[in-house]
């Protein structure tokens, strides 16, 4: 794709704006709160904006795209729409929580329930997946945007965007992220709605909807091998809220909020622009199947040859810095959530409790360099289609820790006899559990001699949750504490959730419900 001077002038002027502004709002970073948590004084604008640009990279518009375009359809925006109710329930259940113990990080949560073991599992599990699935996978998908719109060559292109990630968010830390995140968020949802309405118009509304009735259901059979119903009543739930409430580069926002209200406002109105989903991601992606299907070599491929094909000049170069702006964002999202866990969780914690704040921010823009270096160099890899695309591949490896995390804080919290084992237990125990229903059970690449049957990973995630819930449970029944041991309080966090977080919360949820009826 040609991109005319204007067009270029449009992207690198987008981008000149960003960055320069996030490192001038960013440049008096000085201590460890204000590095990794923005002072704490994050609006709900910010945190609204900074969510949905974090959560929507080309990760989303490759693989879930990809994914609408090839075999799931429409029903695969459940995870954005279920997404919304679920981090509805985060901000008014999960958030007060949170904010009142004045928590960096999920893992340190698990130190005050459980042990500091359980906090250092949490925390060396966090690090693995977010740099080797990840990181690695934002930036292949990234790389391979890139690649196919302009015949750049893939490697390059990902390094080119770890790059740019690694520079302002070693700069200036959270601040800088969610500044930027402002403007690429907003961008990124006006790119998509453009991408889809040229879409409509090049095919008809009427066509479209009539054309592509089979994969316009947002409900599939039980026998669907990826999204089946039944991972709607169970399976889905599971990475729902361990990505939305208990995963770090989600959260972290929402503990950088100034006041309860405000992080709360910030998750609803994050909630709210999620219903936008279906409509900037997946339905561009069964459009690029319906337009060019005969150009698609895989169904990743479906959204940049979407706007290789559809976007006219002048346009071009705004849905690029959208995209660029989708991946660089989401990308240095991981990359601040990843220093902060290794600094605070490992580093701190367990190898120098006396680090000055000037040598915890030190330590988090080293970490930042390393863990895009090593991103780098596995994302290339995964252009490998035994990966099954880069969309399940994400969903697919969470599995190993997301059961497990989301069993030890759900249990924590309602158990209050719950044992330090039972946590770390939990934990633990997911690898070998998950480990083993992927064995048997995935049909994927080179274990499909091992198959027994096929079953979505969602259901495999259901079933290692409840697995876990029962050890946890056992443990509990033999070993119950006796008393639990009293988390940290901020008293000036207010922890009443005000009437309208309910009002507005209840909007989105009924928002989805209408979604499903409508395409059921």
């Amino acid at each position: 794709m040609h991109l005319s001077s204007s067009d270029m002038i449009v992207f690198l002027g987008f981008f000149a704006v960003v960055i320069t502004v996030s490192m001038l709002k960013s440049r008096r970073e000085r201590t460890s709160e204000d590095y990794f948590l923005a002072g704490r004084g994050l609006t709900w604008p910010l945190i609204g904006f900074s969510i949905v640009a974090a959560n929507l990279s080309t990760e989303q518009f490759v693989g879930m795209s990809g994914q609408s375009a090839g075999n799931v359809g429409l029903a695969v925006a459940g995870y954005q729409l279920l997404g919304a109710v679920t981090i509805v329930f985060v901000a008014i259940f999960f958030l007060p929580r949170f904010l009142r113990a004045g928590l960096y990080t999920m893992p340190e949560y698990l130190e005050y329930r459980y042990s500091p073991t359980t906090r250092a599992v949490m925390a060396f599990y966090t690090v693995v997946i977010y740099v080797l699935v990840l990181l690695a996978a934002v930036l292949y998908s990234g790389g391979l945007t890139l690649h196919t719109i302009f015949g750049m060559d893939l490697t390059a292109a990902v390094w080119l965007i770890g790059a740019i990630a690694a520079f302002y968010t070693a700069w200036g830390g959270l601040k800088a992220v969610a500044v930027a995140d402002l403007f690429q968020g907003s961008a990124l949802l006006l790119g998509g709605l453009l991408t889809m309405i040229l879409g409509f118009r090049e095919i008809g509304v009427q066509t479209f909807f009539s054309a592509n009735a089979d994969r316009l259901h947002m409900v599939l059979p039980a026998d669907h091998p990826e999204m089946p119903w039944t991972v709607l009543v169970l399976g889905l739930w599971i990475p729902n809220f361990y990505y939305c409430g208990l995963n770090q580069f989600i959260v972290q926002r929402t503990l950088a909020a100034k006041t309860l209200r405000q992080g709360q406002l910030g998750i609803i109105f994050a909630a709210a622009l999620w219903l936008l989903v279906p409509f900037v991601i997946v339905m561009p992606g069964i459009m690029a199947l319906h337009l060019y299907g005969s150009e698609l070599g895989t169904s990743d491929q479906a959204y940049p040859v979407l706007i290789r094909n559809l976007i006219p000049a002048g346009l071009r170069g705004f849905i690029f810095a959208a995209l660029a702006g989708a991946v660089i964002s989401s990308l240095a999202s991981m990359l601040n959530s990843a220093a902060t866990i290794s600094t605070m969780d490992l580093y701190k914690r367990l190898l120098r409790p006396q680090a000055t704040h000037e040598w915890l921010v030190d330590m988090g823009r080293v970490l930042t360099i390393v863990f895009v270096l090593v991103g780098c160099a596995i994302a290339p890899h995964l252009a490998n289609p035994e990966f099954g695309g880069v969309f399940k591949y994400i969903q697919e490896f969470q599995g190993f820790i997301s059961p497990g995390i989301l069993a030890a804080f759900v249990f924590g919290f309602v158990v209050r006899s719950a044992p330090p084992a039972a946590g770390t237990t939990a934990l633990l125990a997911n690898v070998p559990v998950y480990g083993l229903l992927f064995l048997f059970f995935s049909g994927h690449g080179r274990l499909e001699a091992w198959t027994i049957r096929e079953m979505a990973f969602l259901n495999r995630m259901a079933i290692t949750f409840f697995v876990l819930i029962a050890l946890m449970a056992a443990i509990t029944w033999a070993r119950p504490l006796r008393q639990v041991r009293p988390m940290p309080v901020r008293a000036e966090i207010e922890t009443r959730t005000a009437p309208i977080v309910w009002v507005l919360g209840a909007l989105v949820i009924a928002a989805v419900v209408g979604f499903y009826i409508v395409f059921w």
